[in-house]
């Protein structure tokens, strides 16, 4: 086996660069989309069962009462994984909803339930990468008397932090 010249040293190197160069935007970018996964999965899994509920319940109960944003410190530029009991408060479990993995957002879960409306807002918030600023996600929907649940589409601040 030859040795390369230093021509073909250099050239390799040149084509290497390049292609990383190319390459690497487009990889971090789909990696740190794919992060976004879990809150965007997460919100849309509690809407799904929070309606689902909704549906079979009068409007002063329709969706479960309010809990804190789980865990209560959000991940910092890294995923944890929750010890027992975590996600152990009866919203969480009559939303079906606990994370069992390791995860890198907090979630959170609001309703006020009225005389003739019953509303929601499930929100996740993560720090990627540990610099103190959020990304927040969130997801509302109400139960009007009378009718079928709506979700509003998802919505989204700072996804990119």
């Amino acid at each position: 086996m030859r040795a390369f010249t230093p021509v073909e040293a250099a050239l390799a190197v040149a084509i290497g660069g390049s292609v990383l160069a190319t390459m690497l935007p487009a990889f971090l970018g789909n990696l740190h989309a794919s992060q976004l996964v879990e809150a965007m999965s997460g919100l849309e899994q509690i809407a799904s069962r929070a309606c689902a509920l909704a549906a079979g319940r009068p409007v002063t109960e329709a969706f479960p009462p309010s809990v804190e944003l789980t865990p209560a410190k959000v991940p910092r530029g890294e995923r944890v994984l929750d010890p027992p009991g975590t996600w152990s408060h009866p919203t969480w479990q009559e939303l079906g909803f606990a994370q069992a993995s390791p995860h890198a957002f907090s979630f959170g879960f609001t309703s006020d339930r009225g005389a003739t409306l019953a509303t929601f807002r499930a929100y996740a918030h993560g720090d990627l990468d540990g610099d103190g600023n959020l990304s927040t996600f969130s997801i509302v929907g109400a139960s009007p008397e009378g009718g079928a649940p709506i979700v509003e589409p998802l919505g989204m601040h700072r996804e990119v932090e």
